[in-house]
């Protein structure tokens, strides 16, 4: 049996910024100072991301 599970509102935003900017995971980490591990977690939703890194994340996708 296979899980569902929708994506987090975080995990779909960073999957579609990353698709229309043709952006891996190291490049996104890099430019929003948000470590390449957190990213992975975070797409994967093995992990409740810190405020801090959902800020930085946010930002940096709404170009702040």
């Amino acid at each position: 049996m296979s899980e569902s599970r929708e994506l987090s509102a975080l995990a779909e935003q960073i999957i579609q910024y990353q698709k229309r900017h043709d952006q891996t995971d190291n490049e996104l980490a890099f430019s929003s100072h948000v470590s390449v591990e957190h990213i992975h977690a975070i797409k994967a939703m093995e992990m409740t991301p810190p405020e801090d890194d959902v800020k930085r994340i946010q930002a940096y996708i709404q170009g702040k």
